[in-house]
């Protein structure tokens, strides 16, 4: 590529940062450092009604979370600043008089009510109301009225916009990275409102003008604006204006059922579908997700790398992403395929990583003073049954506490008459034991068994009720050995008397 790679992630702050708004931000994010290029993140705020206080700091948080920071933005500034469309607007008008200058574009001075008119008449004959080359010069614009009238509807500050002028008749030949060649007939098209009265410009120039003057390179965005793209390709052609290259991502669909992925769907079937908590919305960050496995799952919603491989580093991914092998159709969302990334990440990181996030979770539930050593002894035993450091607590409990019940089943099928008899005798055992690790306790308990005749069912299935108060756990001696010897007593001296 000749010139550098210029990118831009260009959401709306209307509200929380959607999880489909995060995989268009780090498709855009790998594609610029992959080619040595620039990301930056603009703030399309020009619908003032629609701003949501908070949402431009929550995009932000958002992609810091998923490590994949912009190069220039709000607080990033660069040459191209500034990078919230409400701090540009004056830039919007110049170029839409310019477009007037060129007979690009019109003044429309149609009042809400008489629109509303049209679309109902059309409607009623089964039609649909466009306004374009068949019915401009009869509605109530600057083509249809003599220069000075127009003056003079501008002079009284009458309320208009400014439409784009699409010419008829034309096939418009359309490129897509990952679609290809579209073809549209411009006919169909609608003369769509670039510009308002009240000084603010619509999307469809406002972007245009902003990618121009920042020089993006290329538009990687959702498949929704994929109509847009014949407008957008007028508009460079209006302005004479080398067009970026455009790619539109595929949607990101529903667990079950048609439609794209909503919060709604989240909500049903309980995951997340926002990267940090908004309101009462929690997010994967604090459902317990780690970033890099969101991140990496993203990455595979609609992208295919042309292998096997499932598991991706960020970096990893900056070297093997491409738009060629980002699928046409939609990407069906699948929670449990989230947890499975989730689980990978959460045993490939170091036990000694995850002891002060264990002890958040054990602060909440009433254990403190914890030594870390001793945590991590515990995390090393656990976690490869956990998806969730919030798991930690269901699979550790007895750790921390003395069962103060016994699982019923269990203590029906593996207390029995000479039960209590001989955990008094394997308490007689523990007690002369010096080295309470876990290898030297197995060794003399086994020893122990062996001499007395004993099965191994008589032994090892109730020692495992009376310590744990069920029977789930690692490795008994494991679990004695991180309680210590003392405690292993006292459990089974209790469960003795409660049992009996």
């Amino acid at each position: 590529m000749s010139k550098k790679v210029r990118v831009r992630f260009a959401p709306s702050p209307t509200g929380p940062l959607h999880i489909g708004g995060v995989r268009t931000a780090l498709f855009n994010y790998l594609f610029a450092k992959k080619h040595g290029g620039d990301f930056i993140l603009r703030i399309e705020d020009t619908d003032q009604n629609r701003y949501v206080e908070g949402a431009e700091q929550y995009i932000i948080d958002a992609l810091n979370w998923c490590n994949i920071p912009f190069d220039e933005g709000p607080g990033k500034e660069g040459k191209f600043g500034p990078y919230r469309q409400s701090e540009r607007k004056n830039l919007y008008k110049e170029y839409a008089d310019l477009l007037l200058e060129k007979g690009k574009a019109y003044y429309a001075f149609d009042t809400s009510e008489k629109l509303d008119t049209h679309r109902k008449e059309h409607e009623e004959q089964g039609k649909t109301f466009i306004y374009n080359w068949h019915n401009r010069l009869k509605l109530d614009n600057s083509l249809s009225m003599m220069p000075e009238d127009v003056k003079k509807r501008l002079d009284n500050g009458d309320d208009y916009v400014i439409r784009f002028l699409t010419a008829p008749d034309e096939k418009i030949e359309l490129n897509d990275i990952i679609r290809g060649t579209m073809t549209i007939d411009s006919n169909v098209l609608d003369d769509k409102v670039l510009y308002k009265s009240d000084g603010m410009p619509t999307y469809h120039l406002a972007n245009i003008v902003d990618d121009h003057l920042m020089e993006i390179t290329h538009v990687i965005r959702g498949e929704e604006w994929l109509p847009s793209l014949a407008l957008h390709h007028l508009l460079y052609q209006a302005f004479e204006w080398e067009s970026p290259e455009f790619a539109h991502l595929p949607l990101i669909m529903k667990p079950v059922g048609k439609g794209k992925l909503s919060k709604r769907d989240g909500e049903k079937l309980g995951f997340p579908v926002f990267p940090l908590t908004w309101n009462e919305s929690i997010g994967y960050k604090e459902t317990g997700y780690f970033s890099e496995a969101v991140v990496n799952f993203l990455a595979l919603l609609g992208w295919n790398p042309g292998t096997e491989q499932e598991i991706f580093s960020l970096e990893d991914l900056k070297q093997t992403f491409s738009l060629e092998r980002v699928n046409k159709s939609g990407a069906r969302f699948d929670p449990d395929k989230t947890k499975w990334y989730n689980q990978h990440y959460l045993q490939e990181t170091a036990n000694s990583d995850l002891v002060n996030p264990f002890k958040n979770v054990l602060e909440q539930n009433g254990v403190t003073n914890e030594n870390d050593e001793h945590l991590e002894k515990i995390i090393g035993l656990i976690k490869e049954r956990a998806v969730f450091v919030t798991d930690f607590w269901d699979l550790s409990d007895y750790f921390f506490k003395t069962p103060e019940t016994y699982n019923e089943k269990a203590s029906k099928k593996q207390w029995k008459d000479d039960t209590a008899g001989i955990m008094n005798q394997l308490v007689s055992v523990l007690e002369t034991i010096t080295d309470f690790s876990s290898e030297a306790t197995e060794s003399i308990v086994k020893e122990w068994i062996g001499a007395q005749e004993l099965s191994f069912g008589k032994v090892m299935p109730p020692l495992r009720l009376v310590v744990v108060g069920d029977m789930k756990g690692p490795h008994i001696f494991d679990i004695l050995e991180a309680i210590g010897k003392e405690e292993s007593i006292k459990r089974i001296t209790k469960a003795i008397s409660v049992l009996k």
